[in-house]
């Protein structure tokens, strides 16, 4: 079974409520999860910023768009009831609530028209919205994560491009703001034997130098890095005493090199190009902010007596 999109579940939302009484929005998210037979994976599943799970936020929207159409009303916060509209559409035995639905209300009508440009028609709106099975969360969110996942793979071709001088640097400057090595002073006397390509060295675990961890990066644009360089990374440890590893590559790991890590009792840290383009976008490193959009919420505990 597959999640229901915001709009499959407006009827459902609203048959919760039938009975007049008022409706925790968590007990509504419940009954619709036990309604649609929802795996407990499905039930956990987290919009792509991890801060939400997809069916609360697509039982929310329902609510949000009942509400404005006059057929739910908030009682209390996160607490809903039907109102007598509400129960007069429940008496007509709709097969579907959705958008279309709803653009029969006046209030649902004054609510589409607040977002929309001036001279545009409400009802092609509504008929175009009508098709639309993600709730404007999850369209922000996953424009947000494919525009992520662009700057990744231009940042990671960028870096392909780049001499190994710069790319000793980068390590450097990523793993300090990452909260290792101590300083970029610091890390970078630490960090800097070139050879084969790559670095190789060992930084402070963190500021008060009370672990230290070895590091080894190669600037592959093709191969897979296997399992024989981890051994040779694995027994440069030992000249350190170090019992904790970083090794980072623009290109891949083999399955073979993954099987290795886990089989032994040393610690190591494999980033390959992927997740070293991802670690750079996260910590600010190579990337710079150009637009930032604030979205705010009704802070209720302002509005409580």
């Amino acid at each position: 079974m597959t999640i229901p999109d915001f709009q499959t579940i407006m009827l459902p939302v609203l048959t919760c409520a039938e009975d007049g009484k008022e409706w925790a929005m968590k007990d509504i998210t419940k009954r619709i999860e036990d309604q649609y037979g929802l795996s407990e994976d499905e039930r956990m599943t987290m919009l792509p910023s991890g801060y939400s799970r997809v069916i609360v936020n697509r039982v929310g929207w329902a609510k949000t768009h009942l509400k404005e159409a006059g057929l739910l009303q908030s009682v209390r916060r996160g607490f809903v009831r039907i109102t007598s509209e509400g129960r007069q559409v429940l008496e007509e035995s709709p097969g579907r609530i959705d958008l279309q639905y709803l653009a029969r209300f006046p209030s649902y009508i004054l609510f589409r028209e607040k977002g929309k440009v001036s001279g545009t028609s409400v009802e092609i709106a509504v008929e175009t919205i009508a098709e639309v099975s993600t709730t404007p969360h999850e369209q922000i969110e996953t424009a947000f994560a494919e525009l992520q996942e662009a700057l990744a793979d231009e940042l990671l071709d960028q870096v392909k491009e780049m001499s190994d001088t710069f790319f000793e640097r980068l390590v450097v400057e990523l793993l300090v703001s990452m909260g290792y090595g101590g300083s970029i002073a610091d890390a970078g006397k630490a960090v800097g034997k070139s050879g084969d390509g790559g670095i190789d060295g060992v930084i402070k675990e963190d500021k008060l130098g009370l672990d230290v961890i070895v590091i080894q990066a190669k600037r592959w644009t093709a191969n897979a890095v296997g399992r024989p360089e981890i051994q040779a990374f694995v027994g440069s440890m030992e000249a350190y005493r170090a019992n904790k590893g970083v090794f980072m590559t623009t290109s891949t790991f083999s399955a073979p090199a993954h099987e290795y890590v886990h089989q032994i009792q040393r610690k190591i840290s494999l980033i390959d190009g992927r997740m070293l383009a991802t670690l750079m976008i996260e910590y600010g490193v190579g990337v710079s902010s150009y637009r930032t959009i604030h979205l705010k919420r009704l802070d209720t505990d302002f509005f409580q007596e």
